[in-house]
């Protein structure tokens, strides 16, 4: 049996526009870190006043959460955190001294 080159080709072409999608085993792995983000660039949900990404209202904000790398949050600064390191949590933030 032999295939014409019309077919060989359609089929070669449905292949390589069959969009690749990764599964969830084949991200990295990421953690939500609190008080992280700038004032506009948090990724979802920060709390009463806002709905969604982008929406946090001021940097660092203590409730407003951004994707990091797995294990990375505790290390990136929050000057509004008691500990000075972003949260695996919501936090109230600190006073501005």
């Amino acid at each position: 049996m032999s295939i014409s080159r019309s077919a060989f080709l359609a089929g070669v072409l449905a292949v390589a526009l069959t969009p690749v999608v990764a599964s969830a085993a084949d991200r990295p792995a990421r953690d939500k870190c609190y008080g992280v983000s700038l004032a506009g660039y948090n990724d979802c949900a920060a709390g009463p006043g806002t709905s969604c990404a982008g929406t946090s209202k001021v940097d660092y904000q203590g409730n407003a959460w951004k994707l990091v790398p797995k294990g990375t949050c505790t290390t990136m600064k929050s000057p509004t955190s008691a500990t000075g390191f972003g949260q695996l949590s919501p936090f109230t933030a600190k006073p501005k001294a």
